[in-house]
C-alpha cells in the first residue's frame, strides 16, 4: 500500500478509479434501460456482445496509439470523448441510440485500457508491478460496487437526465487528473511508421516471445471459461437456484467483496510472489472452486449460502488478473507494451464472445450440469500451462 504514497501512482490510481466508476454507471444503466424499453433478454445479450466487439475491431488502432506520444494525453482525450458520446441520451431514449452509445463507449474504453495498463510500468519499478496491479484491481472492484450501484440508482431516480450529467462529471474529473504527465514516455522513432505496421510489430512480438505465446494460450482458455460463465450463471441462478433478477444482481455484486480482499493481499503480503505463479495457481483455484460452487447446488439452494460462495469467488479472479498483467508488462519491451496489451485485450474479448455464443447455443441442448463442468475444467489447463512453462523460469526475459 506504500505505492499510494507516491504522488504519480496515487494520481494514476485515482484517475483510473473515477474513469472505471463512470464506465460501470453506463454499463449498468444502458442494458437496464434497454430491457425496460424492449422487455427482451435477447436484445440485452446483443448489447453485451456490442460491448466486446470494439476491443477486437479497434486493436490495430488502440495498441499503436498507446505506444505513440504521451499516454496520459490519450487517457485525458478518451475521458472527455466518453463524456461527450453519452450526451445523445439526453435527447432521445431510443433503442438505436442506446446501441450506438454502448458501441461508442466500448470503443473508447478499448483505446483507454492498453494505454492505462502500459502506463503502470512507467510509473512504478519492475519490482512493484504486482503490487501496483493489485491496487488497480482494488480500484476495479470498488468501481464495480460504487458505479454499479450508482448506475441503477441514478437511472431509477431521474432517468438519463440525472445519469448522464453525473457520468460526464465523473469523467471530467478523471480527465483533469490524467492531464498532467506521469513519466517520461518511450522515445519516439525518427520516422513514425504507419499504424498498421506498428500493430503488426506488436503481433510479431507475441509470436516470437515464448512467454507471450504461453500467455496467449492461457488467455484463450480463461476467457472461454469467462464467456461461458456470463451465460450459464444466469441460467444457474434462475433455474437451478430458483432465484430472480434481484438474486442475480446480488450474486454478481458480492464477487467484488472477495476481489477487494484479494487486491489488498496482492498489493501487500503477496507483492513479491512471482506473477506467473500468481496467475497459474489462481487459475487452478478458480477451476476447483468453480466446480465446488456449481456442485454445491446438490446439497442446498440457499441464496445466503451461494452469496457467501460467490463473495469468495472474486478473490482468485484478482490473482489471475494481476498475475496476467504483471507477466505481460514484465516480458514485453516498453516501446511495445501498448500494442501487446491491446492484442491481449482483443484476444480476451474474442474468446469471451466465443464462450458466450457456445454456452448460449448449447444451454438448451446439453444438460446444464455438463456445461458447468466444462466451464470449470477450462481453468485447469490454463493454470497448468503457465506453471509448467513460465513459473519454473527464474526471470521472464525480454526478447
Amino acid at each position: 500500500m506504500n505505492l499510494l504514497r507516491e504522488p504519480k501512482f496515487a494520481r494514476l490510481s485515482a484517475a483510473s478509479l473515477l474513469s472505471e466508476i463512470a464506465e460501470w454507471i453506463l454499463q449498468v444503466s444502458l442494458p437496464l434501460s434497454l430491457y425496460q424499453l424492449t422487455g427482451s433478454a435477447a436484445s440485452t445479450a446483443v448489447m453485451m456482445i456490442i460491448g466486446l466487439v470494439p476491443a477486437v475491431v479497434l486493436s490495430p488502432l488502440a495498441g499503436p496509439l498507446a505506444d505513440r506520444g504521451d499516454r496520459h494525453r490519450v487517457l485525458c482525450a478518451v475521458s472527455f470523448a466518453q463524456a461527450a458520446v453519452a450526451l445523445p441520451l439526453l435527447l432521445a431514449e431510443h433503442v438505436a441510440v442506446l446501441y450506438v452509445v454502448m458501441a461508442a463507449q466500448a470503443g473508447l474504453a478499448a483505446i483507454a485500457e492498453p494505454a492505462r495498463n502500459a502506463l503502470v510500468p512507467q510509473v512504478v519499478g519492475q519490482d512493484q508491478l504486482t503490487a501496483a496491479n493489485g491496487l488497480m484491481s482494488v480500484n476495479a472492484n470498488v468501481a464495480r460496487l460504487a458505479g454499479g450501484w450508482a448506475g441503477g440508482w441514478l437511472l431509477g431516480a431521474g432517468g438519463f437526465g440525472l445519469t448522464v450529467p453525473v457520468y460526464a462529471g465523473v469523467l471530467v474529473l478523471a480527465a483533469v487528473l490524467f492531464a498532467r504527465r506521469f513519466s517520461i514516455d518511450p522515445p519516439e522513432p525518427a520516422e513514425r511508421p504507419h499504424v498498421l505496421r506498428q500493430w503488426v510489430e506488436g503481433l510479431a512480438e507475441v509470436r516470437r516471445n515464448p512467454a507471450l505465446r504461453t500467455i496467449s494460450v492461457a488467455v484463450v482458455l480463461l476467457q472461454l471459461a469467462q464467456g461461458m460463465f456470463l451465460v450459464l450463471f444466469l441460467v444457474f441462478v434462475l433455474r437451478t437456484l430458483g432465484g430472480d433478477e434481484a438474486d442475480t444482481g446480488l450474486l454478481r455484486g458480492v464477487q467484488a467483496v472477495g476481489g477487494l480482499a484479494a487486491g489488498v493481499l496482492v498489493a501487500t503480503a503477496a507483492r513479491r510472489v512471482d506473477p506467473a505463479k500468481l496467475l497459474g495457481w489462481g487459475a487452478l483455484v478458480m477451476g476447483l472452486y468453480s466446480a465446488l460452487t456449481w456442485n454445491a447446488a446438490h446439497l442446498t439452494t440457499s441464496m445466503a449460502v451461494f452469496a457467501g460462495l460467490f463473495a469468495v469467488a472474486g478473490g482468485p479472479g484478482v490473482f489471475v488478473g494481476s498475475g496476467l498483467l504483471s507477466v505481460i508488462q514484465r516480458v514485453t519491451p516498453p516501446e511495445l507494451t501498448g500494442r501487446v496489451l491491446s492484442t491481449a485485450f482483443a484476444g480476451m474479448a474474442a474468446a469471451n464472445a466465443a464462450g458466450m455464443l457456445v454456452a448460449g447455443a448449447l444451454a438448451d441442448r446439453i444438460g446444464l450440469e455438463i456445461l458447468l463442468g466444462v466451464q470449470a475444467a477450462l481453468f485447469l489447463p490454463a493454470g497448468l500451462v503457465v506453471l509448467l512453462r513460465l513459473a519454473r523460469r527464474r526471470e521472464p526475459a525480454l526478447t
